[in-house]
């Protein structure tokens, strides 16, 4: 004899209703922003592709716009990342953008490009931060995202070197939170005689590693999902990686979160082939040098203090054509085509042999 099926109380039906009215009142909604979005695609004429719709400039805006309307009960996170996925899944109604990432599946790069791209993408994963590079020169990918520094290690010296040479355009940048954990086929600690992982995650959990696998042999890789990838065989092995690398290779996490610290934060920049509009809150990365004289640097820097324009950032690396020659990469605040901007690299020119615009871009938007 069947249990008689409990009846929900009246005023659970009453809700329930209530989020069935939401939901498709939500869908009509999202349709009809899919439309408009459509509309616009048409507007610009045939022949265009998926890249040639995509602003940067006017998807921060709109985040922006998400951030102040938003009083709860989300949070900034949740609601940032739900109307990415909607302007995402609007935008790959013409065709999905290429990105091309450092591989393979399941790098925090991957992770970077979701955050910035939405889910609806075609996602190139490769070999190296020189191949993403390659490939969006080459017009075989729209975009590509690579790493430029982290919060503990520093720069990724790949990433800045190729900017020496690259004529690529940052049209973005992603700020992601970084969380390691000790992944392995097995699930005893005491195993472990090899880790492998990205120099930088070494690195960024090189005081775990001395307190806790002192003896363990340190194994650089291309990548952390490599490291993962490794990771799945052999009995004495384990790997550096996210949580997700950990899903995607099937492996026990045996610790974590190991970072040596909390707030660890990795900057990853968008590359593109042209530059974007302003925003209204941007940044501009700059590549300057000079010939070698006294106070060169105050020289350099000493028109944008002058102008108001602040910095954010800078370092130096060797140009390569020279010993003891270098270059020095800079970030500032606001748009190439601000004023004040335009009067300081102006003021630039007796001082500078090289002026190098790499980009402006949109403020990377976080719910902090």
């Amino acid at each position: 004899m069947k249990s008689p099926v409990a009846k929900s109380p009246p005023g659970l039906l009453a809700v329930r209703n209530r989020i069935d009215a939401i939901d498709g009142e939500l869908q009509r909604l999202i349709a009809e922003r899919a439309t408009v979005a459509r509309q616009v695609g048409e507007a610009k004429g045939k022949g265009l592709s998926a890249v040639d719709f995509y602003r940067p400039e006017r998807e921060a805006q709109v985040l922006r716009k998400v951030l102040e309307r938003n009083q709860g009960p989300l949070s900034n996170d949740e609601m940032l990342r739900l109307f990415r996925e909607i302007m995402s899944a609007c935008l790959a109604q013409q065709e999905p953008l290429k990105i091309a990432f450092l591989g393979p599946e399941g790098t925090f790069s991957e992770i970077a490009v979701h955050k910035h791209f939405g889910h609806s993408i075609h996602g190139l994963p490769l070999g190296s931060i020189d191949e993403v590079f390659q490939e969006v020169e080459a017009g075989n990918a729209d975009f590509g995202v690579v790493p430029v520094e982290n919060s503990t290690e520093g720069s990724v010296q790949t990433t800045m070197d190729m900017f020496l040479t690259s004529p690529l355009k940052v049209c973005g940048e992603v700020e992601l939170p970084i969380h390691h954990f000790l992944l392995a086929h097995h699930d005893q600690l005491a195993q472990v005689q090899r880790v492998f992982s990205h120099p930088q995650s070494l690195g960024q959990c090189r005081l775990w590693l001395r307190t806790h696998l002192p003896h363990a042999e340190r194994i650089a890789v291309a990548s952390n999902a490599e490291a993962a990838r490794r990771a799945r065989s052999g009995e004495d092995v384990a790997a550096i990686a996210g949580e997700s690398a950990g899903r995607i290779y099937g492996l026990n996490t045996l610790a974590g979160p190991i970072e040596d610290r909390p707030d660890n934060t990795s900057r990853f920049v968008v590359l593109g082939r042209e530059m974007f509009s302003p925003s209204g809150n941007d940044k501009t990365s700059l590549l300057l040098s000079g010939k070698d004289q006294p106070g060169l640097l105050f020289h350099l820097l000493e028109p944008l203090a002058r102008n108001g324009v602040s910095l954010t950032r800078i370092e130096s690396r060797p140009t390569r054509q020279g010993k003891w020659q270098y270059a020095f990469f800079i970030d500032i605040a606001g748009h190439i085509d601000d004023p004040k901007v335009q009067k300081a690299l102006s003021e630039l020119g007796p001082v500078s042999d090289l002026i190098k615009v790499l980009g402006s871009y949109p403020e990377a938007v976080t719910s902090a």
